[in-house]
């Protein structure tokens, strides 16, 4: 039986990707070929195919895959996806935040729904920040960004953001600061439903691996 127990294995890019790899080293894949080759998406020999983090529920949840790893806050902003959550892996620690800039007159969104009674928030996180707003019982406008989020209550675009930060050194870099910790966020082990039925006993084992480690 190979490393990976024969299961096709959903790798995210970006962040996460270093320290996912060095757990599949752990477990016996060999990811060579993945670390030497960053245009090459799909490795079938060792069961790799590497994609946006954003895109492994979908993935997964289709059978494109048999389990993938992404962040939870992936997971939370696609409560739809019909995957089963399995693991905790612990690394890729990160913070949903509200940040706002740093002005000497207080909060700009508190000040925008004392005045107006809603704020603008821009953010890449729609479901999570309309839920967090919702439960909080504040009105919001939610402004959808795909780049540089910081950006927008620095030129008037919003008054805050939502989003996630590691360090929080690029929100100090940019005069904002944290409002309010919405939630932390760190790498989950995620699974398809049928194939965690059909090959229950390969998921299983490599589950009982990771927690061995």
């Amino acid at each position: 039986m190979s490393p990976n127990n024969g299961l096709t294995i959903a790798v995210p890019r970006g962040a996460l990707m270093g320290d996912t790899l060095d757990l599949l080293d752990a477990l016996g894949v060999d990811t060579t070929e993945v670390r030497e080759n960053d245009r090459k998406l799909l490795f079938e020999d060792v069961g790799i195919v590497t994609m946006r983090p954003s895109d492994v529920p979908t993935y997964v949840e289709a059978g494109a895959a048999d389990i993938g790893i992404t962040g939870k806050d992936v997971l939370l902003e696609q409560s739809e996806r019909e995957v089963y959550e399995l693991l905790d892996l612990g690394y890729g620690r990160c913070e949903m935040v509200v940040a706002s800039v740093d002005e000497p007159g207080g909060d700009p969104m508190v000040e925008a729904l004392r005045r107006l009674g809603v704020t603008r928030i821009a953010t890449k996180y729609y479901a999570i920040a309309q839920r967090h707003f919702e439960e909080t019982g504040r009105q919001v406008e939610i402004v959808e960004v795909k780049g540089a989020v910081e950006l927008a209550p620095l030129t008037g675009l919003s008054e805050a953001i939502v989003d996630l930060t590691a360090t929080g050194t690029t929100l100090r870099e940019n005069g904002l600061v944290i409002r309010e910790r919405l939630f932390v966020a760190t790498a989950r082990l995620i699974a398809n439903p049928v194939a965690h039925k059909l090959k229950a006993q390969a998921i299983d084992d490599l589950v009982e691996r990771i927690r061995a480690r």
